[in-house]
Parts: structure tokens; sequence; C-alpha cells
């Protein structure tokens, strides 16, 4: 396999093989191309705390600019959406919703709508109001700590999505107490590249496969059997947990290890199941595969709280979802749930 060469400033090209590159650092998947001749070209930049990056065969070259184009889509929705930046529109509802009704532009509404629906639709394993959690248990500046009951108690009576008021009509978002926050760390990305995909489909592009930060995924087209797909978890010795074929869909897969502290032998990880202030557990690792990123980035973080019985029974009410989930302790491999039209499953 040749090696990487600057086509540049945010672009790299590279030649094809039979073991498709690793684009991730964070070794959730790898992804790749079906074809074993050829070459494809990179697109990438740094956005959201991560590497956006654009997949794109060496036929469709000519798509080059309207990748470029997507990845100034990614910064503008990061200077928007981020928490920790405080001149996004975010962080200005964050500042007034406790003392007024919020107005949100269209987009924004519709996006935190959908977080409602999810809350809902998921139990109360998806809530974007979960902030003061993070911030007890130290995760939000990655400062692990256990804190006391009371810390968590506290923290927990500021969190609940049933306290954030929709106003459909003036498109206004309140909060019923002081102290509430809303953060889409759990939806952002994968919301950043159905924004993406969208425009690079207006543009004419057919083929490309657009991931951020190695967790989550958007295959336009797929030639052949489509994307190639690896899903990988960090806790399980044996590396590859199952290949996927990627076609016209999104993935996110979620882990339990990204951060994680240890207390008297003790595992404690960054995902807090908001129902009951503390770490999740039970699941080691999520991948989610649906039409859309902002959907699937959103279910796997749902499936990693809930577990098994949340992803059942949604993948049993809601048709073209895909779960795979690896239980603590003794598989071989995960458990798949569901199905989706553009995605076919090989197990490792």
């Amino acid at each position: 396999m040749s090696s990487l060469s600057s086509t540049g400033p945010d672009a790299t090209r590279g030649g094809s093989g039979r073991t498709p590159r690793a684009l991730t650092r964070r070794e959730l998947f790898s992804l790749g191309r079906t074809e074993e001749e050829g070459h494809w070209i990179r697109i990438h930049r740094a956005a959201m705390a991560c590497r956006f990056e654009v997949l794109l065969d060496g036929a469709d070259e000519a798509h080059v600019p309207a990748a470029r184009e997507a990845l100034d889509e990614a910064d503008r929705l990061e200077a928007a959406l981020s928490v920790f930046r405080e001149t996004s529109e975010l962080s200005r509802v964050n500042r007034t919703a406790a003392e007024m009704p919020a107005p949100v532009d269209a987009d924004l509404f519709a996006l935190l709508a959908l977080c409602r629906d999810l809350h809902a639709r998921t139990a109360g394993a998806f809530d974007i109001t979960s902030t003061p959690l993070s911030r007890c248990w130290g995760f939000l500046r990655r400062e692990g700590r256990l804190p006391t009951r009371e810390a968590i108690e506290a923290a927990r009576a500021c969190v609940g999505m049933s306290a954030v008021l929709f106003d459909d009509d003036s498109r206004t978002v309140r909060f019923r107490r002081s102290g509430m926050e809303l953060n889409l760390g759990s939806i952002g990305k994968g919301y950043a590249l159905d924004r993406m995909a969208a425009l690079m489909r207006a543009r004419g592009a057919a083929h490309a496969l657009i991931s951020a930060g190695g967790s989550s995924a958007v295959a336009l087209g797929g030639r052949g059997a489509g994307w190639t797909v690896d899903l990988r978890s960090r806790q399980v010795a044996r590396g590859r947990l199952a290949r996927l074929r990627l076609r016209d869909g999104a993935l996110a897969t979620s882990g339990a290890g990204e951060q994680f502290f240890e207390v008297d032998g003790r595992r404690y990880g960054h995902v807090i199941d908001p129902r009951t202030g503390w770490p999740a557990s039970g699941v080691l690792s999520v991948s989610v595969v649906t039409a859309e990123g902002a959907l699937s980035d959103a279910l796997s973080t749902a499936f990693l709280v809930g577990g098994l019985d949340v992803a059942r029974r949604y993948c049993a009410s809601y048709p073209q979802t895909l779960a795979l989930l690896t239980p603590e302790g003794g598989r071989t491999g995960p458990v798949v749930l569901g199905a989706f039209a553009g995605a076919q499953v090989e197990e490792a």
C-alpha cells in the first residue's frame, strides 16, 4: 500500500489494497472501500474536538470542492452548537432560558425537539440535560472523581427533559428551574454529518463516506457491496467485533472505555445514566445503524445507557434500526438487534 501524500491543506490521497486503512485515533471503528484497485482521496479537518473527514473514490475527484464546502459546514455548526463557546447559540440558550423563554432558530429548535422525542422513545436513557451530572463526576473537564451521594442528588435536581418547555408557536425554549444546561455532545457530530451529506448530495456527489472522530459516519452510496466498516472495542481482547457493509446509511459507535477512573478496584466510565446519576454499566460498546447520523449518534448513547432492554424495545418499535451491543462479561461477539436495509453484518 502506498504512503499518503498531501494534496492540499486539508486533504490526503492514498492507494488501495486488500486491507483498508484505519481512519480513527479512538479505534472504535475503521473505514475502507470494497474495491481492491484504484485509489481514494481523504479531505479532513479538525472540528468539534475531533477529526472530520470525507473519503472519496479517486474517480470522484471532481467532488473535492464539495467536500471542502461540507467541512466548512462542520465549522459553522460547531460555532452554533458548542457549549464550550460562549458566543454559540446553544450557550446563549443555557444562559437565559431559566429566566425567560429563549428564542431559537428553526434548525436548532428542530434538533432540540428531536432530542425531546428521543428522550421519550428511550425511556429517559437519552437526555441532553445531563451536563450537571458530568460536571459532578468531573468528566466535563476530564478530571474524573467520585462525588458524594449528596452531590449526585443535587446535580440530578437540575437534570430532566421534562423540565425543558418548548413553545412551537413562538419557537422558544424555557427551563423550569435554574442550573439546567443543554449539551448536544451525544448527537451533534451525527447531526453535522447529516448536514454535510445533504450539502454534498446537493452538489452532485453520489458516493462518499463522511466520518467524525472515528465514532460516527454517514455513507453516501457505496459501490459494490458498500463501504466496509470494521467495528472495534478497546475492552474486547479479540479486536474486531464485526464487519459491516454500509450503503446510504449512518453509523455511530459508543464505548464505555473512552474516559474512566477507578476507585477501590471499581471502574467508573464517563457515560452517565441520567435516570440514576451514576455511570452506566453492563455494556462495553454499542453500534447503531439508521438512515440519519443524528439518530444513530443519539441511539448509540441511549443503548449504552439503557442496555439490551431499551435497545430491544426501540428496535422492535422502530424499523430500519440495526444495533450491535457487546455486553460485559462472557460473550464472544455482539448481540445483533433489528435490521437496516443498507447494512450487511459479517460477524468476526
